[in-house]
């Protein structure tokens, strides 16, 4: 109940409370709007910002670098380690974090499931709507759920509505095409994936202005 009524105080005085109280790590310049944010860690950095609408509980740490933002409505969750659950008790080394780079955003309505670590590098765009980035599901030949990691490079764009499973990875200076499925680890940079499931289309052009910008948003 504390956490829900902790929403109604100033921002000034809930991000001192969240200090203090929750230990979390949040620059004087970041912000969090009326949004329901109780990882067992957070770390946000200069200008970093969360919006209204958005929730993230259940995972170890969430950290937003410099200028990034989560912007409406998302919901980020995990399964945190250090419990007595039988769920992912063979995987040791399983990490429940979002780690987001510098001048990145997650825009709207998107679903982030990280039972497993999700690394967003810098000047990243999570655009449009209704993506789901699933690092968790069932094995079918063990019988258990069992989870994998995602990493999105640096300067990507993810287009609207895909579906990012757990074990995939999306080279830098990469484009994820609407609605692409992507369901395993790229390496080759400058190329649009898309499709169901995802591969290698077409090159970018290397003088595209969006993989050189300095500033994170786009106007």
């Amino acid at each position: 109940m504390f956490k829900l009524i902790l929403l109604l105080f100033p921002w000034s005085l809930r991000r001192k409370i969240l200090i203090k109280k929750f230990g979390y790590k949040i620059h004087p310049t970041a912000h969090i709007g009326l949004s329901y944010i109780y990882p067992k860690y957070l770390e946000m950095g200069a200008g970093a910002s969360i919006g209204h609408f958005n929730v993230a509980i259940h995972l170890d740490k969430i950290v937003i670098g410099e200028n990034s933002s989560i912007v409406r409505s998302n919901w980020i969750t995990g399964f945190p380690t250090g419990t007595d659950s039988k769920f992912f008790s063979h995987d040791k080394e399983r990490k429940s974090e979002l780690i987001i780079g510098k001048e990145s955003a997650i825009t709207k309505n998107h679903h982030i499931d990280c039972t497993n670590y999700i690394h967003i590098g810098d000047f990243v765009t999570i655009a449009g709507y209704n993506s789901q980035f699933l690092t968790h599901s069932i094995d079918i030949y063990e019988s258990r759920q069992d989870s994998h990691p995602i990493e999105i490079g640096d300067y990507c764009f993810v287009s609207t509505g895909v579906r990012v499973l757990g074990g995939a990875v999306l080279p830098s200076y990469s484009v994820l095409g609407a609605g692409a499925v992507l369901n395993k680890a790229f390496d080759k940079e400058w190329m649009l994936y898309a499709g169901v499931p995802a591969a290698p289309k077409k090159g970018i052009p290397q003088d595209a202005k969006y993989f050189s910008r300095e500033e994170g948003f786009v106007y």
